[in-house]
């Protein structure tokens, strides 16, 4: 049976695997001069970041309760915070061709 301090720290690793998926597909966002290589990039290196993170604090950390097997514990650490962090970087935040940069080339 898991602990109310189980689950807490449960709620904030998965708040804090969300924030990885929306920085790395606003990262990948930023980056990309073609129209569809951010989402194959987002779709691709995403998840194996968020594996590597899941493998560190449940595994060597100890961190969340026992979900049951592998395959959820995939699905719930990994496709969840993809899912969301990708949501939230294109829905609630402006678009990069937004913002208008300043020139710094020509300033000699």
């Amino acid at each position: 049976m898991a602990t109310v301090v189980e689950w807490v720290l449960f709620g904030v690793v998965l708040a804090g695997q969300t924030l990885v998926a929306a920085v790395a597909t606003r990262f990948f966002r930023i980056r990309m001069e073609t129209s569809w290589g951010w989402v194959i990039y987002t779709a691709l290196l995403t998840p194996v970041l968020l594996l590597a993170v899941t493998l560190v604090t449940t595994g060597a950390l100890g961190i969340g309760p026992d979900l049951g097997g592998p395959g959820v514990a995939v699905a719930v650490m990994v496709g969840v915070p993809l899912a969301l962090g990708f949501t939230i970087d294109l829905l609630y935040v402006p678009p990069p061709e937004e913002y208008d940069l300043p020139d710094t080339q020509n300033q000699q």
